[in-house]
């Protein structure tokens, strides 16, 4: 089975990346003409009777079924299962509608990353005055002048003098949201974002469904509304009640496991997110804000509020943590947790970009795996946030030789501020998290010790629990040893000054309250627009998807969204992402995370040959084993119990509303 797929999952996964980082219409249309027939083949592989009979026979027969190894044990039930949720059990017209289903949806995903990549591109606001980017940092004026440059139609623009371009590209959006003192101009920025792709799009007014069924206007509404309906339909030809079942059906929690841990950190989190709600009010109110702060108001007066308790701002961070040095400091972690080295490559291979950097890994002299790293920014083409993704598993199947394998490879995706101005790529702190947190999915990746392809490096991993080696390196980015290792001023070397960092710690809690609220909003929504005793698609009116958003607001927001907000018709991660009734991960995970890096904690952290086997550990259960064995399993293997929620609320500031 692994050598079936193997193939195809290589090739569609090298379009894929392209799609995401190389966007153009070329592309574009070449994978609307072959996704339906890389569909039909997929379908095909998960319904064939007689590759079900085979791997079930192996779970019937006593023999054969104990001669297998732990991963293999682990693969074979994954695959029954992947098999029964393919729908190899239907027949007739159930199994026709099924695939049809299948069809559809694969195009209306790809419509939805379009559709939004699109929407996010067509806003530009270009100013030419200096009041109108007033309050904006350099780091931001530069990269405002470089967007007007590069599709503005303004080669002349430069920071100093202008023109601007605003835009909704991360690098421009948060800045001018935190920063900019024009109040109507972020206004006008924060209402563009929160409806992009909502309408259909200019020139596109009229536009019909194509052959796959799918309306391509621009509008991500209809799309959302036709995706409930058809998961929900699909859930039902599957035997499930909803979804949300069928999405737990491969997750460590069960939907009432979900839910509970949601109103459980909800319940022990909405006191604090009032109490900054009403410190932010007093702030700006004492300090010439307005009475009545909107959705708008709310970054710039949070970052006022931070400088004013911390005494720095995140400009201030920039010029100590440029991207080379960042790398460097990052890979001396990884070989003091996890005995590695990390090199430049010196094989000339291809690269999707220029920006690209390739990486080897060694272990003991030995190179395990390689990786592609794409760190910045870049609007035009390349879809946003950060990913990992695989380019190859490890796998004993695919060895050069016998008795060798396959060694893994991977992606690691971010979208950082570029080199500006002869200048290195100078991160803000939030980058430097982002690029550990893809550091850990792909060093799970990497690092793996399980050679039976199919549970190797972050396959099989429940998708619940692929998120722990990811935010767990995130917590390192608050150890004062591994920060100041790479913090240097990218002109002097001055190391950053210990107060700074102090500061960096203090307010790692800052509106602890608000942010875990968010996520916790994000992640009920979707929930229960999958759930069966919570919204029904089939009613045809998109605005009830609005009206449960807005409902379950009144639980989740200590501020309410704008009626207009469309914050679900740029939801990518469950509409065109692997996370639909599944963005609870975050939190399940996080709980993980910080339980298992309090391991870390415990044994001392200043202590380096504590912490290097305490990351040997690490190393060999959460990192080597992957999927082979469930996630509870390993992460006992490692902890010595199961996890609490003890060291997430701590690390959050948490711990007295637990009380």
């Amino acid at each position: 089975l692994e050598e079936l797929t193997d193939r195809l999952g290589v090739a569609w996964g090298a379009v894929k990346h392209l799609k995401s980082v190389r966007d153009n219409e070329e592309l574009r249309t070449a994978v609307d003409e072959v996704q339906p027939e890389r569909v039909k083949l997929s379908l095909r592989i998960s319904q064939s009777e007689a590759l079900y009979k085979a791997i079930k026979s192996l779970r019937e027969d006593e023999a054969q079924w104990s001669g297998l190894s732990n991963a293999q044990k682990r693969a074979v039930d994954a695959e029954l299962k992947d098999f029964e949720l393919g729908g190899v059990g239907l027949t007739g017209d159930a199994k026709e509608e099924f695939n049809a289903i299948q069809q559809k949806m694969s195009s209306i995903s790809t419509t939805f990353s379009n559709n939004l990549l699109d929407a996010t591109k067509a806003y530009m606001k270009v100013v030419t005055s200096k009041d109108d980017v007033d309050g904006l940092p350099p780091s931001a004026l530069a990269a405002a002048a470089a967007a007007a440059r590069d599709r503005g139609g303004h080669p002349e623009a430069t920071a100093e003098s202008g023109p601007w371009a605003l835009t909704l590209d991360m690098p421009v959006y948060l800045p001018v949201m935190q920063h900019l003192k024009k109040r109507e101009l972020r206004e006008e920025v924060y209402r563009a974002s929160i409806t992009r792709a909502s309408k259909p799009a200019e020139g596109k007014e009229g536009a019909v469904a194509g052959e796959d069924g799918v309306l391509k206007n621009g509008d991500n509404t209809p799309l959302i509304l036709e995706t409930l309906r058809l998961r929900k339909r699909k859930a039902a030809l599957l035997g499930y009640d909803d979804h949300c079942s069928v999405s737990m059906a491969k997750k460590m929690a069960t939907p009432e496991t979900a839910f509970d841990l949601l109103e459980d950190l909800r319940v022990k989190s909405m006191s604090y997110a009032s109490k900054e709600l009403e410190d932010l009010k007093e702030y700006a109110k004492a300090n010439g804000g307005p009475d009545d702060l909107k959705h708008w108001d709310m970054p710039f007066w949070a970052e006022r509020l931070r400088e004013a308790q911390y005494s720095f701002t995140e400009e201030d961070l920039r010029p100590y943590l440029p991207l080379p040095a960042v790398l460097d400091g990052l890979f001396s972690l990884l070989n003091k947790l996890f005995d590695i080295e990390v090199k430049p490559t010196t094989q000339n291979l291809e690269k999707p970009h220029p920006d690209v950097q390739i990486f080897d890994v060694f272990r003991d002299g030995a190179v395990i795996a390689h990786f592609y790293l794409d760190p910045y920014a870049r609007p035009a083409e390349k879809r946003g946030g950060a990913w990992m993704d695989e380019v190859f598993a490890r796998s004993s199947l695919f060895g050069s030789e016998p008795g060798t394998c396959r060694l893994p490879v991977a992606h690691m995706v971010c979208n950082q501020t570029p080199p500006v101005d002869g200048k290195p790529s100078l991160m803000t702190f939030r980058e430097v998290e982002t690029l550990f947190h893809e550091a850990g999915h792909a060093f799970q990746h990497m690092l793996t010790k399980v050679d039976c392809g199919l549970c190797s490096g972050i396959r099989n991993v429940e998708w619940d629990a692929v998120e722990l080696p990811s935010q767990f390196m995130e917590n390192w980015c608050y150890h004062r040893a591994t920060l100041m290792s790479f913090a240097k001023h990218y002109e002097t070397g001055e190391p950053l000054p210990d107060d700074l960092f102090d500061k960096i710690v203090a307010a790692r809690t800052f509106r602890a309250g608000s942010m875990m609220m968010r996520q916790l909003h994000f992640a009920t929504v979707d929930l229960s627009l999958h759930s069966a005793a919570h919204f029904d698609p089939e009613s045809g009116d998109a605005s009830k998807i609005f009206e449960l958003e807005q409902k379950v607001a009144e639980k989740t927001c200590v501020v309410m969204p704008l009626p207009e907000d469309r914050f679900l018709c740029g939801f990518a991660h469950i509409f065109a992402g692997g996370y639909s009734a599944g963005y609870f991960s975050y939190k399940w995970a996080e709980v993980l995370s910080a339980d298992a890096f309090g391991a870390f904690e415990e044994a001392g952290l200043e202590d380096d040959e504590a912490v290097k086997s305490t990351g040997r550990l690490f190393a060999d259960t959460v990192m080597g084993l992957g999927g082979s064995l469930p996630p509870m399993e390993v992460f006992t293997k490692f902890r010595g119990r199961e996890p609490t929620t003890d060291a997430l609320l701590r690390h959050s500031g948490l711990v007295a509303a637990s009380a």
